[in-house]
């Protein structure tokens, strides 16, 4: 039986960033990390496409899965306030990322962190270790170049 254990390795891969401006003290941040994991990777010139909100995310994911994107990475920062608009957003947010990366059979890194505590949000998108954007883009790029390997069985 064969065993795939994908590597970190975005060469030759079209990959899709959508990030959302809501709550840009975060999402830059996730963003940088995001983008120098890709460079990392290898990945050239990634297709980078800013929304107003993490609701907007899905709907653009799609549409980079549709015009051929191997991946999609999806970065927002939904923070809890005083009603419960943050459970309807992330909520929604969450499940329509899930359904674009079944529908299409494209990955989707989901980078869009869901705090109840600002401060928590601005830890996970420093520069370095532990930067949700760096995570989500080695998720997307290991599930794509895994599921490349799979067409060829």
């Amino acid at each position: 039986m064969p065993e795939i254990a994908a590597p970190f390795d975005a060469t030759g891969m079209r990959i899709g960033v959508v990030v959302a401006d809501f709550n840009a003290a975060v999402t830059s941040g996730l963003l940088e990390g995001a983008l120098a994991a890709l460079a990392g990777a290898g990945a050239k010139d990634p297709i980078i496409v800013h929304v107003p909100g993490a609701f907007e995310l899905p709907v653009v994911a799609a549409r980079l899965a549709a015009v051929g994107c191997d991946a999609v990475v999806a970065l927002g920062a939904v923070i809890a306030g005083d009603t419960d608009h943050y459970e309807h957003i992330a909520t929604q947010c969450a499940a329509g990322l899930r359904q674009v990366a079944v529908s299409s059979g494209v990955p989707v890194g989901f980078g869009v962190l869901t705090a109840r505590d600002p401060g928590h949000a601005i830890e996970r998108s420093r520069p370095g270790p532990g930067n949700k954007g760096t995570e989500a883009v080695e998720a997307a790029v290991r599930a794509a170049w895994v599921l490349r390997q799979l067409g060829q069985l």
